[in-house]
């Protein structure tokens, strides 16, 4: 029985038009199949109910759903999108799959032999773990939040053997900017790492799946309310499903500065870890987001001179307790030096704040005296020179740096303005245009 026989015989749940044309893609002799467009489209449902079936079909296969942070595999996927194809497509109840799934490994084992591992690449152990199998699928979910180098290392493991099984990899996404490499493979047919053409491009295949595609399964107050409010770039990666250009003017290019040096690990030793925080001030539903960003510096033996390192993005909306107790998880995670909180608005709830929930750790207010574009130049000269590396895909960072080109009343870069303060902390550079005090 062939592929699409199979999915037909399968008929308790309908896909949709759009998810019926996934289907064919995938059945075609392409190795690498790519589904991107906007939000709630049904790309991951289409994806993982697939893999339930080949898993059912497909004896002693080995299937692996990566994404980059295992909480969010697990949340998005295994706590939602599997359980739901297992109950829709192949009849299992939720004690069944409760039965055949491993908590402490994340693996979830069939009676037939196959395997489903769902794992984050951003965890050292688990990926060496996990490049310890060989697997006959893998899957990449949400791909604008992952290197390439993972990508690659992830793939030297697509070396199962399996009679009557061709390997192939699953690829979604919301589509980030045209210089993410995803676009490079997918739409433009190159190599990222050299811009040349492929060696086998009828191997790399791309669908769009855009949310108007899933209304059925949608609520039309989503589609209107959520994403039919967005605007600008959000609009068009989360509404449209569309890749986006680079926006004039802006002071970060994502090809150029960002791509560029990104990397998947940190250095061993970091110099100096420093917790850079843009809070907003009031928890109302509209509330700009809290600012929290990671970032270290380590020195680079060969240039002599330091490298800066972003290590994580942990913005927010929520409470004042909420983001200070964010805050807090930030510098014990990281075992950071210094928290620097800007305190242009609210100075004296940001204070209060910070030391109910920091009691006797180092933090420094400080206050801007200049514009946001002005505070922001010299760090985006930092990224110009190579010495700024982002460990891992921020897209929501990214996308405020390679957007702003100044202040509008319908947005507010805390992202980035927490970027800048950490990393103003770290090189020095911008210590001329603050004022600070340490309350410690």
């Amino acid at each position: 029985m062939g592929f699409e026989e199979k999915q037909a015989k399968l008929h308790s749940f309908k896909y949709t038009e759009a998810q019926q044309k996934a289907i064919k893609l995938v059945g075609s002799g392409a190795s690498d199949i790519m589904l991107f467009g906007g939000s709630r489209s049904g790309k991951t449902f289409v994806f993982t109910s697939l893999i339930c079936t080949i898993a059912q079909y497909v004896p002693s296969i080995r299937i692996a759903i990566l994404r980059r942070h295992l909480k969010d595999v697990r949340e998005s996927v295994f706590m939602d999108s599997f359980p739901k194809a297992m109950r829709l497509r192949l009849g299992w109840s939720r004690d069944r799959i409760s039965h055949c799934f491993n908590k402490n490994d994340m693996v979830f084992r069939n009676p037939n032999g196959s395997e489903i591992w769902f794992t984050g690449l951003e965890d050292k152990e688990r990926v060496d773990k996990i490049l310890g199998k060989e697997f006959g699928l893998l899957y990449f979910n949400e791909v604008s939040q992952i290197p390439y180098s993972s990508i690659e290392v992830a793939k030297t493991r697509l070396a199962q053997k399996v009679p009557g099984w061709q390997n192939k990899c699953f690829y979604d996404c919301n589509p980030p900017s045209k210089s993410h490499w995803a676009y490079k493979i997918f739409v433009q047919k190159i190599n990222p790492n050299t811009n040349a053409p492929l060696v086998n491009p009828d191997d790399y295949v791309s669908m769009k799946m855009n949310p108007m595609d899933n209304q059925e399964n949608i609520s039309s107050d989503y589609l209107e309310k959520q994403l039919g409010s967005l605007t600008g770039k959000n609009r068009q990666r989360f509404l449209y499903g569309e890749w986006t250009d680079d926006t004039e003017n802006a002071l970060w290019r994502q090809g150029s500065m960002i791509d560029k040096y990104r990397i998947a690990t940190p250095p061993d030793r970091m110099d100096r870890i420093v917790v850079g925080v843009d809070p907003a001030m009031t928890n109302a539903d509209n509330a700009d987001t809290t600012g929290i960003v990671v970032c270290g510096k380590a020195w680079d033996y060969d240039e002599k001179r330091f490298h800066y390192y972003v290590l994580e993005d942990a913005s927010l909306k929520g409470s004042p307790l909420e983001w200070s107790q964010e805050i807090y998880n930030c510098y014990c995670k990281h075992s950071a030096d210094r928290i620097v909180a800007e305190v242009n608005q609210g100075g004296d709830l940001v204070r209060h704040t910070l030391t109910r929930t920091c009691n006797n750790l180092p933090v420094t207010t400080v206050r801007a005296t200049r514009n946001k574009v002005i505070r922001a130049e010299p760090i985006a000269a930092l990224y110009e020179q190579g010495l700024v590396h982002h460990v891992g895909v921020f897209q929501e960072l990214e996308t405020q740096m390679c957007s702003y080109v100044g202040p509008t009343k319908d947005s507010s870069p805390d992202r980035m303005d927490a970027l800048v303060w950490a990393l103003s902390e770290l090189s020095g550079i911008a210590t001329s245009r603050v004022r600070s005090f340490n309350m410690v």
